[in-house]
């Protein structure tokens, strides 16, 4: 015979189920509050630079792009590199006290957006604003979920933990932030070439399926700004530049390993490159000459490194 629940057992029951989706949807809303909140302190910050009684107008120069890359993308990249090595040496077990690396990688991503906050981003480059928000958005997020990795590190082992961290909301949040951010930052550059050579488009907004034939014909700028897109779509952190996966798109088609395998579109060489591990950092440098000696670029470290 069963036994049915008495009305204080079903009230207690339905009052548990209310206060845990309660706390689950509390906890999404505290992380999409700490993200307006960095948003919304870096406008109040800022909105000196864009009042103006005639309004801003937009213009990419040059060396808006390359102090952008010293005040603003060198100093999340740096943070990056620490984040990837130090979860792949919690992933290996390589690391004797996860709490304390946990803890100083949260303290770097608090110095990074301390840099970067107080960079000054011209209104006239409304890309560049917007990128710099993002990235700092991004730091918020990846300082918030190393912090709740180290709160949790002693209970855990390092494959729980690295799965724990991967799966916050705090994490996700950052990596959908800092891929906006290189997004923009990349369309920047195309708005910048489109300013030098009237020839390439300032906007290009890549069909539902990009053919091989359609993607030859792009100047350098806007397959950078593609590859920056297909990164943001994939929402990973990898170690290589956008310019890294296009110098292998394209190495790949000139190869005629594309033809051999009958490819026709960059999305199905863009997830065989990624899924195959086969793209690395420095790809780009080692490719320029050969692939890109008379494409226009900024002059930009990561495009120029001989001449740091």
């Amino acid at each position: 015979m069963e036994k049915r629940l008495t009305r204080t057992e079903m009230l207690f029951s339905l009052g548990f189920l209310f206060m845990l989706v309660f706390a689950v949807g509390a906890f999404f809303y505290g992380v999409k509050i700490g993200s307006d909140k960095t948003e919304a302190k870096f406008i109040a910050q800022t909105k000196h630079l864009s009042d103006s009684s005639s309004g801003p107008v937009s213009a990419y120069q040059q060396q808006d792009l390359v102090s952008f890359y010293h005040t603003v993308f060198l100093p999340y990249r740096e943070f990056q590199t620490v984040w990837t090595q130090t979860i792949f040496k919690l992933s290996t077990g390589q690391l004797s006290d996860p709490a304390s690396a946990l803890k100083e990688l949260s303290n770097l991503a608090k110095q990074k957006y301390d840099e970067a906050e107080h960079a000054s981003t011209p209104s006239t480059s409304p890309l560049l604003e917007q990128a710099q928000l993002d990235f700092l958005k991004g730091l918020k997020m990846f300082k918030e979920a190393a912090q709740r990795g180290a709160s949790s590190a002693k209970d855990m082992t390092s494959a729980e933990l690295v799965t724990l961290i991967q799966k916050d909301a705090y994490f996700l949040e950052g990596v959908k932030q800092a891929m906006v951010g290189q997004r923009n930052y990349y369309y920047a550059m195309v708005k910048w070439s489109s300013s030098v050579n009237p020839d390439i488009p300032a906007q290009y907004e890549s069909p539902s399926v990009l053919g091989i034939q359609q993607w030859n014909k792009l100047p350098l700028t806007v397959k950078n700004k593609l590859m920056a897109d297909q990164l943001k779509s994939r929402m990973q952190l990898v170690p290589f530049y956008p310019q890294d996966l296009t110098a292998r798109v394209d190495g790949f088609i000139v190869s005629g390993e594309a033809g051999k395998m009958k490819m026709k579109t960059i999305d199905a060489v863009v997830d065989l490159l990624i899924s195959t591990e086969a793209v690395r950092s420095g790809d780009f440098s080692s490719s320029k000459q050969q692939l890109y000696a008379k494409e226009l670029l900024p002059q930009l470290p990561f495009f120029f490194p001989e001449q740091e």
